[in-house]
């Protein structure tokens, strides 16, 4: 069974196109960093929060999260959408270094600081992400990872196209879309 990182900066898509590609194949789970993390109910520290040691603490406690979920959804026969976002090469690695799939497929949903800013704007309320390091993260990502994974400037794509384009890129089995 194929495993799938889905990452991208804040507002990139990445919830709402791990969610589509998911649904687009016959057995499928989508695995989302935020959902993990949200699992901390006291004591949650944010990732680039304060103390550093325990936000850099709980960043692996997610990425061996993330992983376990995944090799257990892949065990039983489940192809796995992970939705992440992964700052760099280094984070690359270490979430990489707890998946036991030998090849994971690498998405980098890149359409731009202008295209995220604006996105986030358009969420609800509730939906928003404070975020003003855009660029920087930019630049780490690109940076970082290099020509690793498959980065898709989904910046004029909407999700359905995005997913549909992901699925048939890394000739996912869609067999039985739903």
């Amino acid at each position: 069974m194929q495993t799938v990182i889905v990452t991208g900066m804040p507002g990139a898509g990445k919830s709402t196109v791990t969610r589509l590609l998911a649904a687009r194949m016959p057995r499928a789970a989508r695995i989302a960093a935020d959902d993990v993390n949200a699992m901390i109910i006291a004591g949650a520290v944010w990732p680039l929060g304060h103390p550093a040691e325990e936000a850099a603490r709980q960043v692996e406690l997610s990425y061996r999260n993330l992983a376990a979920l995944a090799d257990n959804f892949t065990a039983a026969g489940f192809a796995t959408v992970i939705d992440c976002v992964i700052p760099d090469g280094a984070h690359l690695d270490r979430l990489l270094g707890h998946l036991s799939s030998a090849s994971p497929s690498l998405v980098v949903l890149a359409p731009g600081t202008e295209a995220c800013t604006e996105r986030n704007a358009r969420r609800e309320a509730s939906e928003r992400f404070t975020f003003d390091g855009y660029d920087a993260l930019d630049e780490a990502m690109r940076r970082g990872f290099g020509d690793r994974g498959w980065w898709l400037d989904t910046s004029s794509l909407s999700a359905g196209r995005t997913a549909e384009l992901i699925a048939a890129g890394l000739d996912l089995d869609t067999a039985v879309p739903h």
